[in-house]
């Protein structure tokens, strides 16, 4: 009991803890849902390079993690711990990346090229924040109730980032009015390229570049609050170094730690469920503007429908939080991801109406809510677990952190390169106020079709998952006589 009042953390230091999470989901969110969107529409990219785009930045970034992983495992001690120096040092440059990636370069040739370099450089940089961030779950105390409760703060406040993120990208945004152009300059009057340019001219000098503008001043916003979050989780936080270590430690290096994390049964099962459940959210994330605007016909309501979700998402996050600890954590996922499922369906099925758009969009928000909570909820478990059957081996956290985020990313950067493509091949039109009709049915198949087959297969593989609450009593007892 002493042992466990000293390792108990107060509520403002969680609460400092929790707020260093959401300038990941700030910027996160809102590249997940505008970026396609403002690649197309604003900045005028090809669509097949627009997923060149999308598909490199997330490769990149999937790459970056087990990177940024390894060179943290080699990082020495220094007063202000191992893994805060990467924070501090990288937070400045990932703002200047952030803006610059919102910023249409007057240039003919080398667009493609500005916003790849960009988008790439900031998923680096935001690596070197977020990994040692989810790393430090395991260095602010060794109770499990405590790293759990402060993990339910940090999903709350990272679901209220994502609430930020597309309140303040969608707002700004949402305020200017960006004409489209009708379809019959794309396909009833003709096919010269005069006709083509004339609405091009006009738009571009006039509406645009309001747009463009309202754009950089969202991007202002998020760098403003990604420095603040940055300097309250170092102001508030303690990295504790003897909070990961057992009586027994001695030094594994990278790889040999590397091939035991790799040939960790539960961890592998854990990532191949939210692997899947990852895959199915991005699906919906990225395309979801794009589905509202062109297929569901509400091109002035999509940033509200996107804020009625993350709301919702927040809300709900103490009661998934109490749910877990009532029921169990397996028990949390089946019950919070299988929830999505009539909701992606009635979505598409039901004629388009914005009441029940926003019905839908609630409801949704919810399932949202058990996502971003059970993944980062279920992965200290699975760590305690390796370190009681390889009690030798510490110093490791990075790699499960970084390479659990690497593959959903990996697979989310194929999906949603994917998904632009398909909608260059089903004919989509760059700022066209409708589409035709393959492009619907093709955003209809990204944001419900696909999303619930992927939410099933997960739900199968979640079955295999061996940590259930008996086990994770049992580690916990085990650990602490270990130490």
């Amino acid at each position: 009991r002493l042992q466990e009042s000293r390792e108990r953390l107060s509520v403002c230091s969680k609460l400092c803890y929790a707020v260093g999470g959401a300038p990941y989901q700030i910027t996160g969110c809102a590249l997940g849902f505008f970026l396609q969107i403002y690649l197309l529409d604003v900045a005028q990219v090809d669509a097949f390079y627009a997923s060149i785009i999308l598909f490199a930045g997330r490769v990149w970034d999937a790459i970056t993690d087990p990177m940024v992983g390894f060179f943290i495992s080699k990082t020495s001690w220094t007063r202000l711990g191992r893994l805060m120096p990467w924070i501090i040092f990288s937070t400045p440059f990932a703002i200047i990346c952030y803006f610059l990636i919102w910023f249409v370069p007057d240039i003919s040739t080398g667009q493609v090229m500005w916003y790849l370099v960009f988008y790439c450089a900031f998923q680096t940089l935001v690596t070197c924040f977020h990994v040692p961030y989810s790393a430090l779950t395991m260095f602010i105390s060794r109770e499990q109730s405590e790293r759990d409760s402060a993990t339910a703060y940090r999903m709350t406040v990272e679901v209220l980032g994502t609430v930020l993120g597309t309140a303040i990208q969608g707002q700004i945004v949402g305020k200017v009015d960006t004409p489209c152009i009708e379809s019959s300059f794309f396909f009833g009057l003709t096919n010269s390229s005069v006709a083509m340019e004339e609405p091009n001219m006009t738009h571009d000098t006039e509406s645009l570049t309001d747009t463009r503008n309202a754009y950089m001043i969202a991007a202002g916003v998020i760098g403003g609050l990604y420095i603040l979050c940055a300097l309250i989780l170092l102001l508030g936080v303690k990295e504790r170094r003897e909070s990961s270590e057992l009586q027994s430690d001695e030094p594994v290096s990278f790889f040999q730690g590397l091939k035991l994390v790799m040939n960790h049964g539960p961890y592998i099962k854990l990532i191949a469920g939210f692997l899947f459940t990852s895959l199915a959210f991005m699906l919906l994330e990225g395309n979801f503007a794009l589905f509202c605007t062109y297929t569901l016909g509400f091109r002035n309501e999509f940033q509200n429908i996107l804020l009625a979700i993350m709301l919702s998402a927040t809300l709900t996050i103490p009661f998934w939080q109490w749910f877990l600890t009532r029921f169990g954590k397996k028990t949390a996922v089946y019950v919070g991801i299988s929830s999505a499922i009539p909701f992606l369906i009635a979505v598409v099925v039901l004629d388009s109406n914005l009441y029940v758009t926003y019905i839908v969009a609630v409801a949704a928000g919810i399932s949202v809510a058990a996502a971003f909570l059970l993944p980062w909820s279920m992965l200290p478990d699975v760590i305690d677990d390796f370190k009681l059957q390889h009690p030798s081996s510490h110093g490791h956290e990075a790699i499960f952190f970084s390479f659990y985020v690497f593959f959903t990313k990996f697979t989310a950067g194929v999906s949603l390169g994917i998904s632009t493509l398909s909608l260059d091949f089903a004919g989509y039109q760059t700022r066209g106020c409708s589409q035709p009709g393959q492009v619907n049915f093709t955003l209809k198949m990204l944001v419900s079709a696909v999303p619930v087959g992927l939410i099933l297969l997960s739900l199968l593989l979640f079955k295999l998952y061996p940590i259930d609450e008996e086990k994770r009593r049992k580690n916990k007892k085990a650990l602490q006589d270990l130490r």
